[in-house]
């Protein structure tokens, strides 16, 4: 995502709604995207009472099966680039997306406790990753984790590559790309202006379901009736 960030009460606003809202209303806005762009596989999401997120993408791939040297230069170099990386690669608030590279998935837990506290700290209100979490009690006040599974162990996890282009829960996603996320998973907004046009579609969306909604709800309601309610939400503009 090129353009220019949106302001923090553009943020606000799309925070106002779920995921699924938001991928309704990017249906209506940039049709071609209906297909793709969102999570289509299972995630444990660590906290569900929290409300949506949303952020732009530092995107990285992890690694934890095979032995690895934590106190060599290199390893350290890693760890400092991508916490540079986190706090500077681009517009916050951001969101984490991390792609477990592993023949095993989540074989070791990148965030846990401590993660989620340096993370948040550098600007990140979330993660979407294909790997483990851990220390949920423990993690970050806010810190909302959307992952493949719990694991009680780190093993020898450590980043790979960062701001990369990586592939999440079968959901696609370029560094700086938007992030809205829930309990229910997670969307790409493709651009700057259909994020900004999110509220009024999704409002109007609400405005035609809530038609068909009353409708059903009546003692009366037959299929008559349904067809009519279809036809009084169309005429909704």
């Amino acid at each position: 995502m090129s353009e220019a960030p949106l302001t923090q009460e553009e943020l606000d606003a799309l925070r106002r709604y779920d995921t699924p809202t938001v991928c309704n209303a990017l249906e209506l806005i940039v049709p071609e995207r209906r297909g793709y762009g969102y999570t289509v596989e299972q995630l444990f999401c660590a906290r569900p009472e929290l409300p949506p997120i949303v952020g732009y993408a530092r995107t990285g791939t992890t690694k934890s099966m095979e032995p690895y040297d934590f106190g060599s230069a290199d390893a350290k170099k890693q760890r400092t680039d991508w916490y540079e990386y986190v706090a500077t690669g681009g517009p916050t608030p951001s969101v984490v997306l991390l792609q477990d590279i592993d023949p095993i998935p989540g074989y070791g837990a990148f965030w846990g406790e401590v993660q989620s506290n340096v993370h948040k700290g550098l600007g990140c209100v979330g993660t979407v990753t294909s790997g483990s979490i851990r220390d949920i009690p423990d993690c970050a006040e806010g810190f909302q984790l959307l992952a493949k599974m719990e694991a009680p162990s780190h093993a020898y996890v450590h980043t790979v590559a960062m701001d990369v282009e990586v592939t999440v829960a079968g959901m696609t996603v370029k560094p700086g790309d938007l992030i809205h996320a829930d309990r229910q998973g997670a969307v790409v907004i493709p651009s700057a202006d259909a994020a900004r046009r999110i509220p009024e579609t999704a409002d109007l969306i609400s405005r035609r379901e809530a038609v068909l909604i009353k409708a059903s709800q009546q003692p009366d309601f037959d299929f008559d009736k349904l067809v009519k309610a279809i036809g009084d939400a169309a005429e909704i503009h």
